[in-house]
């Protein structure tokens, strides 16, 4: 199964915007293949805008999110995988959602050699 986090996270910026309101996201930088620049990343993590008035071709897709900022005066490539993205708020009101911790998106089930216990709970049974 997908991760929900991605149609989330659309759907929240649009709700942001729809409202006249400033969408940030929370960032792990700790996660592999981010990139964003170093001098911005405070207790790894970051808070990026992402308005459509603080970057440029803004992508959000399943798998990452990408766009350019300018970060002190020069132009940026950001690339930062789904599993990276911690939260989407508004700025304005803190109003948002926190998503699982980087890496949870798609939990596995544990593996196991025994099968799976039956439920210990009510049953249905046909009574003819």
């Amino acid at each position: 199964m997908t991760s929900s986090k991605p149609y989330l996270l659309r759907g929240l910026y649009e709700w942001i915007l729809d409202n006249d309101l400033t969408p940030h996201v929370i960032v792990d930088v700790n996660a592999a293949e981010v990139d964003v620049p170093p001098q911005a990343i405070q207790d790894g993590r970051l808070v990026l805008n992402i308005s459509p008035q603080a970057t440029r071709d803004l992508k959000l897709d399943n798998g990452f999110v990408s766009f350019q900022a300018r970060f002190a005066g020069s132009s940026r490539d950001i690339w930062l995988p789904m599993n990276a993205i911690l939260a989407i708020y508004a700025r304005e009101n803190g109003q948002g959602m926190m998503f699982a911790d980087a890496g949870d998106d798609d939990p596995e089930p544990p593996a196991s050699d025994e099968p799976p216990s039956r439920p210990s709970g009510p049953r249905l049974r046909v009574i003819k």
